[in-house]
């Protein structure tokens, strides 16, 4: 403590010449943080977007079933006895002409089960999706997004209202929130969008014997969507009874956007860090060379605290305890700075829907890294004052 008290008043004395000492790590540990902070927030940010795109699923395509083709029943089945698969639903798209009133669009209906809405993270801002009992009855209802209901109805309080779709009526009986970016909207492009019931789909197209060419799976909690698509890949393989699902069938999923989203982040990670650290061990050569100044000053004060007494030991923790107060100083000023700055940021970003936070693990690395640059450039001063003889020490007259 006493080393410590000696540090601080020693710095304290000579203010600007510590201020300017630190301004090599403070200016590092902002790279290091700033840098490193807002490249993790932008990947998060990035990736929330691919999630509402729906990077939460895994697609299957159906080519060629070789007579075996895939049934409602089969995907209920895989939910019921595959860990792995927590939800599926048909994903089939039919173009059809819709109409309300005097008002006509052209829809893209899709024909789905109930587990498409956990499965898309689909949002309902009024009534109900669709469930089991309209599944197993062909109901002639729909669930529309709020943009269609706007379109083709008039207004979104469209619940109870009638749609024609080819001739065929469909109720109203829920309301999306509209997702811009979503991938059923990219798909249907300028067409309208609404949801219905599949067993209700096939009836419209006139195809209920036909097998599922096109569904959606869920990963179950606790298990990555690589792991589902790769357990889809092996359950289409012995429902079709064939090795060769190039030709057969296609399961994809948006997982390897994550992984290349986290290769990039990585690597600037590892980059814009490496640099922040050539801005710190500059930091730190500066330290080793202040100190250096301040041992040649003090010189006299050595050779006394020798002379009564103080042992190597005494004057080596002396100097080097103020070598790192110097840099864990410069690192808390640098910290602050940081902080500072993330949040101006992240006020600029706010409407581009990105924020920018300091991340616990780059403060705590920065905080590691700065004690061992006072530690490692603090030695050879510290060491030097402390192999001063007294004798030496006292009769220096710089």
């Amino acid at each position: 403590m006493t080393s410590l008290k000696m540090a601080l008043r020693s710095i304290g004395a000579n203010k600007l010449r510590a201020v300017l000492t630190m301004l090599g790590i403070i200016i590092g540990v902002i790279a290091l943080v700033v840098l490193v902070s807002m490249v993790d927030s932008a990947t998060n940010s990035i990736t929330q977007e691919v999630t509402s795109l729906g990077n939460s699923q895994v697609n299957v395509y159906v080519y060629q079933d070789r007579g075996k083709s895939v049934k409602l029943q089969d995907l209920e089945a895989w939910v019921d006895s595959e860990p792995m698969i927590a939800a599926a639903s048909p994903g089939t798209d039919y173009t059809a002409t819709g109409k309300h009133g005097i008002k006509n669009a052209t829809f893209a209906v899709y024909g789905v089960t109930q587990d498409v809405y956990k499965i898309q993270n689909l949002q309902l801002t009024q009534g109900r999706f669709l469930t089991a009992s309209d599944l197993k009855n062909s109901c002639r209802v729909c669930v529309i997004p709020e943009k269609t209901a706007k379109d083709i109805i008039g207004f979104t309080d469209c619940l109870g209202e009638e749609i024609s779709l080819d001739g065929l009526h469909f109720k109203v009986v829920g309301v999306l929130k509209d997702q811009q970016e979503s991938m059923a909207t990219l798909i249907a492009g300028n067409r309208k969008i609404a949801y219905i019931p599949y067993t209700s789909l096939m009836r419209l197209t006139k195809e209920t014997g036909a097998g599922i060419k096109n569904f959606y799976v869920g990963a179950a909690e606790g298990y990555t969507l690589k792991q589902a698509e790769d357990r889809m890949n092996e359950l289409m393989k012995e429902h079709i009874n064939t090795d060769n699902q190039n030709y057969d069938f296609y399961v994809s999923s948006e997982n390897y956007i994550e992984e290349a989203m986290g290769r990039i982040s990585g690597f600037l990670n590892i980059l814009l860090g490496g640099i922040a650290a050539i801005s710190l061990i500059v930091g730190g050569i500066g330290i080793m060379n202040i100190m250096l100044v301040t041992v040649t000053e003090r010189t006299r004060e050595i050779g006394i605290r020798k002379a009564i007494g103080a042992s190597r030991k005494t004057i080596l923790v002396q100097f080097l305890i103020e070598a790192v107060v110097l840099c864990m100083l410069g690192c808390a000023l640098g910290i602050f700075a940081s902080w500072g700055l993330l949040q101006i940021a992240s006020t600029i970003t706010a409407s581009a829907s990105i924020s920018f936070h300091l991340q616990g693990k780059v403060v705590f690395l920065s905080v590691l890294f700065c004690f061992m640059i006072g530690v490692i450039f603090g030695l050879y001063p510290a060491n030097k004052a402390a192999k001063m003889k007294p004798i030496d020490a006292l009769h220096y007259g710089g």
